[in-house]
């Protein structure tokens, strides 16, 4: 039994026909090739989350195995990338996989920010396989308490 996913028929914008063509050949191709790694440049390696309170936007990712040698962060006003490589060991000729699902190789993420920030200020950490960017907000983008006056 094959399963479709709906589709409104009245959703007819180019966006949503390019998405859906883009969708149908990931399909064929995972079929055809096997699932597709997350370091194939797909963009969705490393998984990130981008929070932020008041003062500060926090970009946290997840980047297991990866020595922190190998990563490489770009801080901008208005965007973060981050670079890196997975380098995985050498196994010798008489090993033989039955599941091999790990992948290694390059990778490049690119993040575009909410808000301006001040990317001298910017600092970032790697605890347990996950970074974790602090990236300080410009003051212009800080919300401002405005005072209401009665008259």
């Amino acid at each position: 039994m094959v399963l479709l996913r709906w589709r409104d028929p009245f959703e007819r914008t180019a966006l949503s026909e390019l998405n859906r063509l883009q969708e149908e050949m990931n399909m064929l191709f995972d079929r055809f090739f096997g699932r597709r790694s997350p370091l194939s440049g797909a963009g969705v390696f490393p998984a990130v989350n981008v929070a932020e309170d008041d003062s500060n936007l926090y970009i946290t990712a997840e980047l297991p195995g990866i020595d922190p040698k190998d990563i490489d962060l770009t801080v901008e006003e208005d965007s973060v990338v981050i670079k890196g490589e997975r380098k995985l060991e050498e196994e010798g000729e008489d090993i033989s996989y039955h599941r091999r699902e790990r992948e290694g190789g390059s990778f490049s993420r690119t993040i575009t920010l909410p808000t301006r920030i001040v990317a001298d200020k910017a600092t970032a950490k790697v605890k347990d396989g996950v970074l974790t960017l602090t990236l300080p907000k410009a003051e212009e983008a800080k919300p401002k308490k405005i005072e209401i006056k009665v008259d």
